[in-house]
């Protein structure tokens, strides 16, 4: 967190109840921060863009306003670099992966407790980026390992997301990573849009390309295809 600069934080959700909830959560992260309540995504926007120096947006994907992923894209693209992190009853795989391309720098059930939650957000306000490993198909506890904070040219990825990056190397298909890793293709799916988010690229054959700049994988030969 800022130094001397309490945390200013959007929290929108439709449900009173869960939002109440919520804040006793985040006092974990800053007790002094500043949160202001949203209960659909008409008035989550015009705080958007009534106020500024926002830290971080937790946003229930699902609100009145708009249909789920407009209303989101349109926050992520009003709160611009502001780490909206989307605070969901769905696990939908679909879902996440969507949410991620709309410009959200997490996602997180509303089933994880509240450690685990408040670690997540710790980790999305220092420069990262947080999913479930449970989505990931990981063992309970596993890191999802996000862009380092201190550096943003450096990267660090699991271990998984650096056996799919090289299987992409080789322009293998999702389909074909799944099988090769033994993984569900939706499973691939998400640690591609995760690759995405954390190499700051948006397409396979440009993540490929910054990995083999940064020294995280090699370049092979194949044809890469786009991201389904």
């Amino acid at each position: 967190m800022p130094e001397n600069k309490d945390t200013k934080i959007l929290l929108a959700d439709d449900h009173a109840v869960f939002r109440s909830g919520l804040k006793l959560v985040l006092a974990d992260l800053d007790p002094e921060a500043v949160i202001l309540e949203a209960e659909d995504y008409t008035v989550a926007l015009a705080i958007a863009a009534e106020e500024d120096g926002f830290d971080l947006a937790l946003i229930d994907l699902a609100m009145p306003g708009m249909d789920d992923f407009a209303g989101l894209t349109a926050l992520c693209k009003r709160l611009d670099h502001v780490p909206v992190v989307v605070v969901s009853a769905s696990d939908d795989q679909t879902n996440v992966r969507r949410a991620l391309q709309c410009g959200a720098s997490g996602y997180i059930p509303k089933t994880l407790n509240a450690s685990i939650i408040i670690n997540a957000l710790r980790l999305v306000v220092s420069g990262g980026f947080y999913l479930p490993p449970s989505l990931l198909g990981c063992e309970p506890g596993a890191d999802s390992v996000p862009a380092n904070a201190e550096d943003p040219v450096l990267v660090q990825l699991t271990p998984r997301q650096t056996d799919v990056l090289g299987l992409l190397s080789r322009g293998l298909s999702n389909k074909e990573v799944a099988r090769e890793l033994d993984l569900a293709e939706g499973t691939v799916k998400l640690h591609v849009t995760a690759l995405l988010k954390v190499l700051g690229v948006t397409n396979r054959t440009h993540a490929v390309v910054k990995a083999a700049s940064l020294g995280l994988a090699p370049v092979e030969g194949g044809n890469i295809s786009e991201i389904a």
